[in-house]
Order: C-alpha cells, then sequence, then structure tokens
C-alpha cells in the first residue's frame, strides 16, 4: 500500500464548471465502502483517468488513516478490460490482480453485469462513440451507481466541465505503470508517454473528464472506444475551461 502513506489529499486540485472544487464536488457523499470501475477500452487507457482514480484512492486511505494508525487494506476499486487487456494498474492501487476484468469485446450485457456484480458506484467510463443500448431489464434494475464520468486515453475529455490535477508523485506512479506494462509495443508505449507529457503544467498532470447521466453513461458502455488517427494519436479535444 504505497499510495497510503505517500499519497495525501493536497496532492490532487479539482475544478468543476471553470470553478475552483473539491473532490466531494466531483464524488458527492463519498463514503468508504464506495467502489470505483473504471471502463478501459484501449491499451493504457486507463492512465487518462490516473489522477482521479489516484484521487480517489487516497479520499479511501483518508477514511482509514482517520481510523488507525495502522491498516492493511486495499480499496475494492475495479478496471475492466473491454477486449484487449494491457496491465497491471498495480501501482494505482487496482489490487490484487483478480480486480482487473477480462471482458470480451462487443458484449455490452457481459460489461454492465461485471460492473452490477462488483456493486460499483463510481464510474468511470473511457469517452468514444455511444452505441444503442439494449440491456436486460433486470440487469438495469440492478445498477446502483451514484456518479459516473466520461475520460480519454488523451486525458482530455470532449465537452469537459471536470479538471483534476495531481503533481509530480502522482505521475511517478504513471510512469511505473507504463514502464511494467505489457503487452504494451514500443510504438505504444510511446505515444502513451507523448500524452502524458503533453498534459503536464509544471510538472503536475492536467486531466479533463465530463459529467454524465445514466442514459449517457449506458450509451458509453454500450458503445466503443473513440476512433483512432493513422498515427494512432487519440483526436484532439479543447476541453472547456481548458487554458
Amino acid at each position: 500500500m504505497h499510495s497510503s502513506k505517500e499519497l495525501t489529499s493536497d496532492a490532487f486540485s479539482f475544478t468543476v464548471d471553470g470553478a475552483a472544487a473539491s473532490f466531494a464536488d466531483v464524488f458527492p457523499d463519498f463514503e468508504a465502502r464506495d467502489r470505483l470501475g473504471v471502463v478501459v477500452r484501449s491499451p493504457g487507457g486507463a492512465l487518462g483517468a490516473s489522477a482521479l482514480i489516484l484521487a480517489t484512492i487516497t479520499a479511501f486511505y483518508d477514511f482509514e488513516r482517520a481510523r488507525a494508525t495502522d491498516f492493511f487494506r486495499y480499496p475494492d476499486y475495479f478496471v475492466f478490460h473491454v477486449g484487449r487487456r494491457v496491465g497491471p494498474y498495480a501501482m494505482l492501487d487496482i489490487w490484487p490482480d483478480h480486480k482487473e476484468v477480462a471482458i470480451p469485446e462487443g458484449d455490452p450485457e457481459a460489461l454492465l453485469r461485471a460492473i452490477n456484480d462488483r456493486a460499483v458506484t463510481r464510474l468511470l467510463v473511457e469517452d468514444g462513440p455511444p452505441g444503442a443500448p439494449a440491456f436486460e431489464r433486470v440487469t438495469l434494475a440492478s445498477v446502483g451507481l451514484h456518479t459516473a464520468l466520461a475520460y480519454a486515453t488523451d486525458g482530455r475529455a470532449r465537452d469537459a466541465d471536470v479538471l483534476v490535477a495531481g503533481n509530480a508523485i502522482t505521475e511517478r506512479y504513471v510512469a511505473a505503470v507504463l514502464d511494467g506494462a505489457a503487452p504494451l509495443g514500443d510504438d505504444e508505449r510511446a505515444t502513451l508517454r507523448a500524452r502524458r507529457a503533453a498534459l503536464l503544467a509544471a510538472g503536475a498532470p492536467r486531466e479533463w473528464y465530463r459529467r454524465l447521466g445514466r442514459e449517457e453513461t449506458l450509451g458509453l458502455l454500450a458503445g466503443g472506444a473513440a476512433p483512432r488517427s493513422s498515427s494512432g494519436a487519440a483526436p484532439v479535444s479543447t476541453p472547456q475551461g481548458a487554458s
């Protein structure tokens, strides 16, 4: 639990609708028993949401630190790999490794069932073209999400209204994931590193997200990853309030 000792809440800053905000503004009424899920469709894609993942982990450990000075517990947070699995994300405290869940590509019903089965309450979904939701009624009845946000593999979700910034320490965690991630090719690894470098401001990463309603969340779960250019880079977007 490296992060339980190294990360503190002052490592992160938040902006919502262009105004300074807090973690509670992004995830209202957050509790220690909340469960985070991250839906990934692109190789290494979850790194585009790393600042918010780590901020959520830090918020969880804040509850644990308030309860006891000595504890051993990992949060029940999950990565859902749709199609090709690229990991591990252990440096982001997605651990043990059974919390990285493989989902067949083109099976949104299996994806939503997996999210429900793990009682996920806060969801980050890789942005992309929405699909037409056709989930089973019983599956929809089990959805227990309190908050959902879209993120992008390049850290810049379209029409973003939430900005999360980390610091040099959080970016070291991202570098460690990239160094150990398999089965990334050299070109993919270089592309991911270039995307991270583009998000840095004075050494601190900044990532943009879009808050989602229920129907848009279901549409993204039923859809696919954002289209890639011939160079493999994500399409350039201009988030709201970006500078």
